[in-house]
């Protein structure tokens, strides 16, 4: 497939899939009679993979070492399972500090329901013309 299908395929732009080609994140495709690119529909599962690795924040550099040893085949599976058994407790810790900041909001949100309650007891407006306590009108001597 050419590089204007892949793009449609994959939802990267062309000027992405090429540099993600210059920078070692995709393989370089093969090319056809007129010199242009053309890829396997495969590279569309490797798109996919990665697209995964960057919505889960995975360095940039460590997207290129995975595709490194991918590159390199057969006995490297040990060191990419690693690679991503530690991005995946990565995630999970992130996972979990979200969902610590969701039960604050849920619990903020809990807290609204009773909004007229909570603005009659707490949250009654300060009266504007208040003096502060030991201050005197000017000229009380």
């Amino acid at each position: 497939m050419k590089i204007g299908e892949l793009a449609k395929r994959s939802g990267l732009s062309a000027h992405t899939i090429r540099y993600y080609e210059r920078i070692g994140l995709l393989p370089h495709a093969d090319r056809d009679q007129s010199g242009q690119r053309d890829y396997d529909a495969s590279i569309l599962n490797w798109i996919e993979f990665l697209d995964r690795l960057k919505a889960t924040a995975m360095p940039i550099r460590e997207m290129l070492r995975y595709a490194a040893l991918r590159e390199r085949g057969v006995g490297t599976e040990a060191e990419r399972g690693a690679l991503l058994e530690q991005h995946r407790e990565r995630v999970r810790a992130h996972v979990a500090e979200l969902q610590a900041c969701l039960l604050v909001l849920d619990t903020k949100i809990a807290g609204y329901a009773g909004k007229e309650q909570r603005m009659k007891d707490y949250d009654a407006p300060i009266p504007e013309h208040r003096k502060p306590a030991g201050t005197r009108q000017a000229g009380a001597r």
